[in-house]
């Protein structure tokens, strides 16, 4: 009985274990998110203006990735709502958002935050690397938004390093959240 109890209680403290250090990871994400948001604010009277390079699509919805993913991670709100699904396919990131869900590339935080602090951040990063030649120019990360309209149909990221994968999940689930609220609450 004793035993029985004491296997118990040491499978409720790896349970415990392992919890922490889920909720330490998404700690590590929120900072990250927190560091952008504070630099956002930072910087917002000196920001400048940078076209979104987007490709008009005439597609209805957006098709899964032909070639088998190496994962697909689906992004959802805080209370469980299924915002879009990244498809990892080599060093690459495709974003689909949920097929009910429409996302106005307009909408804040999307350019200010997402393209503007992030995605082109990272790239130019990656192009001052390559100045270095620290970098090859096809090893550069770059990014593409693509529309329907005004809508956000796919966001493909390429060479995108493991490092930044989660740094890049993390910035692209707040970024579709903000979105999904206002949205929602409009």
């Amino acid at each position: 009985m004793e035993d029985e109890n004491l296997r118990k209680i040491a499978e409720l403290r790896e349970i415990l274990e392992e919890r922490i250090k889920s909720l330490e990871a998404e700690i590590e994400g929120l900072k990250i998110i927190l560091e952008f948001v504070n630099n956002l604010l930072l910087e917002k009277s000196f920001r400048r203006v940078e076209e979104i390079t987007t490709q008009k699509i005439t597609e209805k919805a957006p098709t899964p990735p032909a070639k088998e993913p190496t994962k697909v991670i689906p992004l959802k709100t805080s209370s469980g709502e299924l915002l879009a699904y990244i498809y990892v396919e080599d060093k690459n990131l495709r974003v689909i958002p949920e097929a009910d869900k429409k996302f106005d590339y307009k909408t804040p935080p999307f350019e200010s935050f997402l393209i503007e602090k992030v995605l082109t951040k990272m790239r130019e990063v990656d192009q001052e690397a390559v100045k270095r030649s620290e970098l090859m120019p096809d090893e550069a990360l770059s990014f593409n938004v693509k529309l329907e309209g005004d809508i956000i149909r796919e966001i493909f990221i390429r060479n995108v390093s493991p490092q930044r994968e989660r740094e890049l999940r993390s910035a692209i689930r707040w970024t579709l959240e903000k979105m999904y609220e206002k949205t929602k609450g409009a």
